[in-house]
């Protein structure tokens, strides 16, 4: 199993309600994508599902354990089998590239290779095979504050794919790419997750992207869950019901990245009938 909420609520100390009777479970290897307008929930979840936060009602289990129960040392074991892509990654400025990607590994190596791996590359071919996924093995050796957001963002990616998680959770991972980039982005994280098995769970703004790389669309809304169906049985008007509050224009990345070819036909249809939508 990938992960389970029952009911899960999450409440700040402020009193803000972010999530309320939020029941989802997502399977090994299974690929999920969560839509929906600003404010309503999405990074909550993710973070809930990380375990960086704790829900203030209901059930949550991640990967077969409630992580509430846990030891300290067996919570340190299972966060380590999760690997979370943020939006602005939390890497050093001043930290090299290669660096940064062998963080991806530090819950899992011994504390001597971890320590190791902060004076001396200790994998650099396994590195190097990370970033060229995305079109960044130049930057190897390269310190963090020299490259771009949208750089900076495509080594946080390649960081949770050299961790090798059997979950992979990923909030807004392709907001600072370019449409081509986003499209190829997101790509290799669902090649990666069909390859290893790992369960895929991602926020997207970007509707057109989750409808074409993604099975099954989760709407939130008001840290609500307001619908949880194929991509198959979605429909213009219930995506557009979701956003009512933003307008009528679905946020959208680009037309050509989202009408490329796909192995799924009925994909590449809803993605065209919701362009032309946006016109209307």
């Amino acid at each position: 199993m990938g992960f389970e909420l029952e009911s899960a609520g999450l409440t700040h100390g402020n009193g803000f309600r972010a999530l309320q009777r939020v029941s989802l479970r997502v399977g090994r290897g299974e690929r999920v994508a969560v839509i929906g307008p600003s404010g309503a929930g999405k990074t909550s979840l993710i973070r809930l599902l990380g375990t960086a936060l704790r829900p203030t009602e209901g059930r949550l289990d991640v990967l077969g354990a409630n992580p509430w129960r846990l030891s300290a040392g067996a919570l340190r074991r299972l966060r380590a089998r999760i690997g979370t892509i943020h939006q602005s990654p939390p890497i050093p400025p001043r930290l090299r590239v290669v660096t940064a990607i062998h963080a991806g590994r530090l819950g899992r190596w011994p504390a001597w290779k971890g320590l190791l791996s902060l004076l001396y590359p200790v994998d650099v071919a396994g590195a190097h095979a990370a970033l060229a996924r995305f079109d960044l093995a130049d930057r190897l050796f390269e310190r963090c504050d020299r490259l771009s957001g949208g750089q900076l963002q495509r080594v946080g990616i390649a960081r949770v794919l050299y961790q090798q998680p059997d979950l992979i959770l990923a909030d807004e991972p392709v907001s600072a790419l370019d449409p081509a980039l986003a499209d190829a982005a997101l790509g290799e994280l669902v090649a990666e997750s069909a390859r290893s098995g790992a369960s895929l769970f991602a926020s997207l703004h970007a509707v057109d992207l989750a409808l074409k790389w993604f099975p099954r669309i989760i709407g939130l809304r008001g840290g609500e869950v307001v619908f949880d169906l194929p991509t198959a049985r979605l429909t213009d008007s219930m995506l557009h019901e979701l956003y009512a509050a933003e307008g009528a224009m679905l946020p959208v990345q680009a037309r050509d990245a989202a009408a490329g070819a796909t192995t799924d036909p009925e994909a590449d249809a809803k993605v065209i009938r919701l362009d032309t939508s946006r016109g209307r």
